[in-house]
């Protein structure tokens, strides 16, 4: 039999899977950097005979909207309205975009394009031996980007209108991949008109960006962010670093993510809770951040306990992380559901 406490997790589970299922529409803003994932599949089988590097036969290639777009794309599925604000540029990768964005429905009116710049584009190549049962694995990203940041005047011109919308709004995403989309002044102009609307704000910053976060509500990054700050805080272990920069910035609660170990959070309330990952082998780790921070967004949106939001984002996790290709690297309603009922029901059956 289950102990008291895993029949609240158990029950937990269940319930969090039903108020997903029936989530109603509403609308999200989400202002971050935009770009282009592009994934390139093959079979390595040999090496270069002049260099001992793998080589890939290409066998097929697929792309989408990644970063920011490819968290509206999770939104979206959860049947949210997303309001995306970023920036492309005006070339084939921004195009392509665009184009990813609207084939799933949502609106691309507040992604500006700018001419004599550059799309962010993030090639992954990954690789499978054709003669073996085995996971893909990548081989190699190659990364193609400006040369230079988002200009001000655009970043407050895409402040200015994401602001506009928050009256409506359920919730604010900052997806901050130190772009130039989101600066200190766009931040604090985000975060406190989100406050003051009373809507709560999720953030998934770059480490060098951690100021832009002050007064978020949910902040995210993975283990080795936190393994990072721990020893730049000279801290003894994660726990006290993470506990300093929750009060440090003002969050409701830091998630950290640690893949094939689970998760942490850790809240402002001093409640610690760790979250176990029920997979016995995860595959791969791409979109990880982005579908926690739509299973963060549900979270606040539907007014769950830490408690259940961690539970929530795990399930999330595990989605992503036994994803086998692209089409399944970001977060599906159905998909998420049917991991919370597979977690509750394993939950009964360890205990038979």
């Amino acid at each position: 039999m289950l102990e008291e406490g895993d029949w609240a997790i158990h029950d937990g589970l269940q319930r969090t899977r039903r108020l997903v299922e029936n989530m109603e529409p509403s609308l999200v803003v989400l202002v971050g950097d935009v770009m282009l994932d592009r994934y390139i599949y093959g079979y390595a089988n040999n090496l270069n005979p002049r260099a001992p590097v793998p080589v890939l036969k290409e066998t097929h290639r697929e792309q989408g909207a990644g970063a920011a777009a490819h968290v509206a794309r999770g939104l979206h599925s959860l049947q949210m309205e997303v309001a995306t604000y970023g920036v492309v540029a005006a070339d084939e990768a921004g195009q392509d975009v665009i184009e990813a964005l609207e084939e799933v429905g949502i609106s691309s009116d507040g992604v500006a394009l700018l001419e004599d710049w550059r799309t962010t584009v993030k090639t992954r190549f990954i690789a499978s031996r054709e003669s073996l049962i085995a996971n893909k694995q990548m081989m190699l990203r190659l990364d193609e980007e400006a040369g230079t940041d988002v200009p001000d005047e655009v970043a407050d011109l895409l402040c200015k209108q994401a602001i506009e919308r928050l009256s409506s709004a359920k919730a604010l995403v900052i997806s901050d991949y130190g772009k130039g989309v989101v600066n200190d002044e766009t931040a604090k102009k985000l975060i406190d008109a989100a406050s003051e609307t009373g809507i709560p704000v999720v953030c998934d910053p770059k480490l060098t960006g951690l100021h832009r976060t002050r007064g978020a509500d949910v902040v995210l990054f993975e283990s080795r962010g936190l393994e990072l700050m721990r020893r730049r805080l000279s801290k003894s272990t994660p726990e006290k670093a993470a506990e300093e920069l929750v009060s440090e910035y003002g969050w409701g609660a830091l998630v950290v993510l640690g893949g094939q170990t689970g998760l942490d959070l850790y809240s402002s309330e001093g409640e610690n809770i760790h979250v176990d990952c029920t997979l016995p082998s995860p595959s791969q780790q791409i979109g990880l951040i982005d579908a926690a921070v739509v299973a963060a967004i549900a979270s606040r949106i539907l007014s769950l306990t830490d408690v259940d939001m961690a539970h929530l984002i795990n399930a999330a996790c595990e989605c992503i992380l036994e994803a086998e290709d692209a089409d399944h690297f970001a977060i599906d309603r159905r998909e998420l559901c049917t991991r919370l009922d597979e977690i509750a029901w394993a939950m009964q059956i360890s205990q038979r």
